[in-house]
């Protein structure tokens, strides 16, 4: 790399986590280290030996972001033009379905701390690194290069950009980019709020699991969580009628808008807590042929994961016991924590507490667009079961 690069040196353990293929090295493992927030720095072992380019910042408790392990490689805008076109070239062989996708996903693909979806022709991107945000210049030429977008949009309003020392920002990096735009995703059409949804506006890993509740629907649906109706817009294409339940009535007034736009009729829209409403179904003794949770991320730290676990527990009992014979339960965390032997164990308690037998139709995840690698059990966090009751 040209010039001087700042050093950086950790310790045996740090050592050990990225020889394993992390690229993480917490600050308690770091032994003493140059430069300043937003560098790319050279990480090295007690003895002097290359572990490899990160990003560092001391403000995080994840200070080192290893993002090359090449000796003499430089991250620069080449760089940053080489791990996108690759991120592309992976997902150019998905055969997905729509226009709406994951196009980088971070460490998964490479890039620590920078996400990057695409939305018909805008490309909106969420930064969770100093060392990125310094970068984006390089950034939005390479996707210029590879995509053409007519815009770029940086979502900076996540909450977690407060541990890098981040400010809080929504700022168009390139061209124009609307307050709207309608995307499709397989035989649906919704229309996403680019610079005030959710994440980058859309929950695009959730995209397989949606076109799977399309073909599991049938009869009477309850769809729990249900955001801007995206599980219910694919369940509505089968199942005889949807309701659509939330305890947001913005998000509801979108998914009627979706609705419409899909010219759905067989759907029904609730505002209401959610906990409740499941609680007063079920005692009522009500019966749907399936049922839908696709709840937020209850355990965002392994501290709150006793809280998360009964909450799993009560909304997926609850839905359990709304079920028909041969009904479906597709259920579903978010929370990397709430690891998927624990959404198990969760599970069967449900089960036994509620009286009920099913059967596992299939275990799915995260759409492939947001790739896990094995070596960074973190790019692992969504899972969907789809139960069937046994009569």
């Amino acid at each position: 790399m040209g010039g001087k690069v700042p050093e950086a040196v950790v310790s045996g353990r740090g050592a050990a986590r990225l020889r394993a293929g992390h690229p993480w090295v917490y600050r308690s493992d770091v032994l003493r280290a140059g430069g300043e927030a937003g560098d790319v720095v050279r990480v090295e072992d007690r003895r002097g030996r290359f572990l490899g380019y990160a990003f560092y910042n001391p403000r995080s408790e994840i200070t080192l972001r290893v993002a090359e392990r090449r000796e003499g490689v430089k991250i620069g805008g080449e760089w940053f033009y080489g791990r996108l076109r690759a991120a592309l070239e992976y997902r150019a062989g998905l055969g997905m379905d729509g226009d709406a996708c994951r196009l980088l996903h971070a460490e998964a693909d490479g890039v620590p701390g920078l996400v990057a979806d695409r939305y018909g022709d805008y490309v909106v991107l969420q930064v969770g690194s100093a060392a990125v945000e310094r970068r984006l210049e390089m950034v939005s030429d390479a996707l210029e290069e590879l995509l053409s977008p007519a815009g770029v949009l940086l979502r900076g309003d996540a909450g977690s950009r407060r541990r890098e020392g981040l400010r809080r920002t929504v700022a168009v990096l390139r061209g124009r980019v609307p307050e709207t735009v309608v995307v499709r995703e397989g035989p649906v059409r919704y229309r996403v709020a680019l610079w005030r949804g959710q994440k980058t506006g859309a929950f695009l890993d959730q995209r397989e699991n949606r076109l799977a509740a399309g073909r599991y629907a049938r009869g009477r649906v309850l769809d729990v969580f249900s955001y801007t109706g995206g599980f219910a817009l694919h369940a509505a294409r089968r199942a005889e009628h949807v309701e659509a339940v939330d305890s947001s009535g913005a998000a509801l007034e979108a998914a009627r808008e979706n609705a419409r736009l899909n010219r759905l009729s067989n759907l029904s829209f609730t505002e209401a807590n959610v906990f409740d409403l499941l609680r007063a179904r079920s005692d009522a003794g009500e019966v749907y042929d399936a049922v839908i949770l696709d709840p937020p991320a209850f355990a965002r730290t392994r501290r709150d994961l006793p809280r998360a676990s009964r909450a799993y527990k009560e909304i997926n009992l609850r839905a359990m016991k709304l079920l028909a014979p041969g009904g479906i339960l597709i259920t579903c965390s978010c929370s990397y924590h709430f690891s998927r032997e624990a959404m198990e164990e969760m599970l069967r308690s449900a089960a036994a507490d509620a009286g009920r037998s099913l059967r596992v139709r299939e275990w799915r995840g995260q759409a492939p667009d947001h790739p896990e690698v094995l070596n960074i059990p973190e790019t692992r966090y969504l899972k969907c079961a789809v139960l069937e009751r046994l009569a």
